[in-house]
C-alpha cells in the first residue's frame, strides 16, 4: 500500500430535488447519522491529513455535520453547478501544498467499505489514477467503463455512449483515486464538449491514457455504491444497512427473535449472548453488553446496558441513561440522565430523569422524580437498599439515604435520613354514607335531564 498521505475531497454539492426536501440531500439520516457522516467514516481508516466538503445550497448545515467528526475539515461553494470535475477544482486552494493521494467520493454515497478504500490506495502505488468500478446487475444509465485488459481506457456517460458501450456491464461508481498534483493537472484540461454541457470528472481518464499514464478500475460490490437521491432511495439505503446490521449482530452472537423489526444506529453495540426481541428501536449511542436482555417494543437511545440487566417490555431509555449489572427495568419506564446500580429494580410505569439509584433499590409503581422546575433540571439521589413505595413524588434536588423507605403515595420535598420512613400524604377521612346520598343526588338530576 501508498505509504503516501491521503487528502479526501467529498462532493455534497447535490441539492436533491427528487428528495422534496428544504434540507440538504446529504444531511438526509439512514440509522440515524446523516449520509455524509457514512461517507466519512468509511474513509476515516484512511487518517486524511486533509478533508474539504465541496457544498452548494445549505452549505452552514453541511459544515457543522462534516466538523462533528472532522473539526478540521474544510467546506468550499460551489456556487454554479458546472459538473464534478468543477466541484473537485474548487477544492484546490484548499489542498494548496499537499503531496500526496485524494480520493474524490460523495457524500450521497454511504456504504462505500474503508477495504475498498484501502484497496484503492493499494492499486495507487502501482498506478497514476484509479477509478472504482462495479459489475452492474441492470446497469441502466451508469457511465460505463471501458478496459483494455487491466487498463482503463475510459469512461463513457450512458447519455454519451454507443450502443455497444451500453452493452458493458463495468460500470462507474464516480469515486476516483490519483495524485494532487496529477489530478488538478488533468482537470485543467477537462472541457464540457458532452451532451450536458458539464465539466465531467470521468473525463480525466481519457485525459490521463492520452498522457502516457497509467489507469486501472479497483471492482467492489454493486452494493456499496448506492447512491441517494430520492426519498425511495433513501428507504432503501436504510433497509441495507437495517440488514447488514442485523446479519452482523446474529454472526456475532445475539439473539434477535424477529429479525426483521428490530432497527439499529449506525453505531450500536452488542455483546455476544444478549437478547432482542421483536420491535426495538436502537437510537445512536448505545450499548448493550453481553447476555443483557432488551424485550419487545423498547427503544434505547445514549445509553449503557451492563451484563445480565433486563430492558422492557415497553421500556424507553433515553441519553445519559446508565444500567449496571442485573438492573430490571420493566414496562412503561422512562429513564434519563440516571445511573442505576447493580441489582436495582424499576418494574412499573415509572419516570427516572437526572438521578442516581443505589445498588438493589425498588422503585415501587408510578414513581416519579420531579426533576425540572420550569427553569433548572435538579437532581434525585437515592441510595442503596431503599424501598420506593408505589406513587411517589420526588421532587427533587433530595436525598434518599441507604436502606430507608416512602410508603404509597408520598411526595417527598425533604431529604430522608439512612433508615427512615418518609410519609407526606394528606391525613385520610372517612365520611359514612357520603357516597349513596352522593350518588342518589345524581341519577336523579340525570332523569330529570338537569345538569345544575
Amino acid at each position: 500500500m501508498s505509504t503516501s498521505p491521503t487528502a479526501l475531497v467529498v462532493l455534497a454539492a447535490g441539492q436533491g430535488t427528487r428528495m422534496k426536501s428544504d434540507l440538504p440531500k446529504v444531511l438526509h439520516t439512514v440509522a440515524g447519522a446523516p449520509l455524509l457522516h457514512h461517507a466519512l467514516r468509511s474513509a476515516a481508516s484512511l487518517e486524511p491529513a486533509r478533508t474539504v466538503i465541496v457544498v452548494g445550497p445549505g452549505a452552514e448545515g453541511i459544515e457543522a455535520a462534516a466538523q462533528e467528526l472532522d473539526a478540521d475539515a474544510l467546506t468550499v461553494f460551489q456556487e454554479e453547478r458546472l459538473g464534478t470535475a468543477h466541484a473537485t477544482e474548487l477544492a484546490r486552494p484548499a489542498l494548496a501544498g499537499f503531496e500526496g493521494n485524494v480520493i474524490v467520493l460523495y457524500g450521497d454515497t454511504p456504504f462505500i467499505r474503508p477495504e475498498t478504500l484501502e484497496a484503492m490506495i493499494a492499486a495507487r502505488a502501482e498506478n497514476d489514477v484509479v477509478v472504482l468500478g462495479f459489475e452492474a446487475e441492470n446497469p441502466g444509465r451508469y457511465g460505463r467503463l471501458v478496459m483494455a485488459g487491466e487498463m482503463l481506457e475510459r469512461i463513457v456517460e450512458f447519455r454519451d455512449a454507443t450502443d455497444e458501450e451500453r452493452r458493458i456491464t463495468f460500470c462507474n461508481s464516480g469515486v476516483i483515486c490519483a495524485g494532487s498534483e496529477c489530478l488538478f493537472d488533468l482537470i485543467a484540461d477537462v472541457g464540457k464538449e458532452n451532451a450536458a454541457g458539464e465539466y465531467y470528472l470521468t473525463d480525466i481518464v481519457g485525459l490521463a491514457r492520452a498522457r502516457g499514464l497509467s489507469v486501472t478500475a479497483v471492482r467492489c460490490d454493486e452494493a456499496e455504491t448506492l447512491g441517494v437521491n430520492s426519498r425511495a432511495d433513501l428507504a432503501t439505503a436504510e433497509a441495507a444497512f437495517q440488514a447488514r446490521a442485523r446479519d452482523a449482530a446474529l454472526e456475532d452472537g445475539v439473539t434477535l427473535r424477529a429479525p426483521e423489526t428490530v432497527f439499529f444506529s449506525y453505531d450500536t453495540v452488542i455483546g455476544r449472548d444478549a437478547e432482542v426481541e421483536p420491535n426495538v428501536v436502537f437510537g445512536p449511542g448505545v450499548t448493550i453488553e453481553t447476555g443483557a436482555r432488551i424485550r419487545a417494543f423498547s427503544h434505547l437511545e445514549g445509553c449503557h446496558v451492563s451484563r445480565g440487566a433486563i430492558v422492557g417490555p415497553f421500556a424507553r431509555l433515553r441519553p445519559g441513561a446508565e444500567l449496571s449489572e442485573n438492573v430490571h427495568v420493566g414496562n412503561f419506564v422512562e429513564i434519563k440522565n440516571a445511573q442505576v446500580d447493580e441489582g436495582a429494580k424499576i418494574n412499573h410505569l415509572t419516570y427516572i430523569g437526572d438521578a442516581s439509584i443505589g445498588a438493589a433499590t425498588n422503585i415501587g409503581a408510578g414513581t416519579i422524580t420531579c426533576n425540572y422546575d420550569g427553569v433548572f433540571k435538579h437532581r434525585t439521589e437515592i441510595g442503596a437498599r431503599v424501598f420506593i413505595g408505589s406513587d411517589t413524588m420526588l421532587v427533587a434536588p433530595v436525598t434518599i439515604g441507604d436502606g430507608a423507605m416512602t410508603a404509597t403515595g408520598s411526595v417527598v420535598t425533604s431529604d430522608v435520613p439512612a433508615g427512615a420512613l418518609a410519609i407526606g400524604r394528606a391525613k385520610q377521612a372517612n365520611k359514612p354514607g357520603f357516597a349513596t346520598k352522593f350518588f342518589e343526588r345524581l341519577r336523579a338530576l340525570k332523569q330529570y335531564g338537569s345538569k345544575r
